[in-house]
């Protein structure tokens, strides 16, 4: 039975860790807050007294952060020293390419890495249908995929850092399309058209994205997603910045993005949902994009 570490118990890693003790496998668990690991110890995990000590016990080591410094910190904090030759460390967190190669250079010997940042929002990582992004030699990939694989669809992008490269242009789009349809609701309804019509129409035509069809509920109900925030969409646009400074021309529709939600944030807070970036239109417009519904929040899907 595989011995898993897992550290980070947060919106994303907490259902992940959960989904890893239902399979079978053996998982000391370890987060700074004590709810978050208390729930993971009453789904089957064992506490772990820190990372180091989860990192020690693991054959596959797992980290889920929000942000790269809390992954810098947490490794060279303890972690990294404390794994053991022959174990794996796979980092799940949206990450800088540059520090993961930097950790994987400082791991004790034997010590392999694989970045393998996730998409798919919380009710992918409760459900198991995430998408993960894999990075790493094919050895190591083939010894992870299969325990990955208990919590949604890998993608094998490439070599160690190519996760993250992969991930970041997918929450590119991503952040595009959330910030565009606002815009496009604003525009329909201002003209007469229903917004239940018009999203109907987007969904059905060549507008139809994982936002107007996961994402426009939140907008609908009011709730903006608070599962992930402003605050994070930035901290990704500032990676997904530092990653369009090796194109050799400007990334306009990026650039822009990065501006409306920092211009969202400004207005709202950085801890409020990421669709708040439709709700400054909403606001500014006098419109209204709440629609009646059963709109079940993504988080208890």
């Amino acid at each position: 039975m595989t011995r898993i570490g897992f550290v980070g118990l947060g919106n994303m890693g907490g259902p992940m860790c959960r989904r890893l003790v239902d399979a079978g496998f053996d998982v000391m668990a370890f987060d700074l807050r004590s709810e978050a690991l208390d729930e993971a110890v009453a789904a089957g995990a064992v506490a772990g007294a820190n990372a180091a000590a989860c990192a020690a016990h693991a054959e596959l080591f797992l980290t889920s952060l929000p942000r790269p410094d809390h992954v810098d910190a947490v490794m060279r904090g303890g972690a990294l020293a404390a794994l053991t030759a022959g174990s794996v460390w796979i980092d799940l967190t949206t990450n800088r390419k540059e520090l993961v190669l930097e950790l994987a250079d400082e791991a004790p010997e034997g010590v392999t890495v694989v970045d393998s940042p996730v998409t798919g929002a919380v009710d992918g990582a409760r459900n198991g249908r995430l998408t993960l992004f894999a990075g790493g030699n094919d050895d190591d990939l083939d010894r992870v995929v299969p325990v990955l694989e208990h919590l949604g669809l890998v993608i094998r992008s490439g070599e160690l850092g190519a996760g993250n490269v992969v991930k970041l242009v997918t929450n590119q789009l991503w952040f595009i399309h959330a910030a565009a349809i606002g815009e496009g609701f604003a525009l329909g309804m201002a003209n007469g058209v229903e917004l239940d019509t018009l999203w109907y129409a987007i969904k059905e035509s060549v507008g139809d994205s994982f936002v107007a069809r996961h994402d426009a509920p939140s907008i609908f109900a009011g709730h903006y997603d608070p599962s992930f925030t402003l605050d994070l969409c930035l901290k990704d646009l500032g990676l997904i910045g530092e990653l369009s400074n090796t194109v050799s021309t400007d990334l306009p529709l990026t650039e822009r993005a990065q501006e409306t939600f920092a211009r969202a944030t400004d207005q709202y807070g950085g801890g409020v949902g990421e669709l708040h970036v439709a709700k400054r239109i909403e606001d500014e417009t006098g419109l209204s994009f709440r629609l009646d519904g059963e709109w079940t929040p993504p988080w208890e899907q």
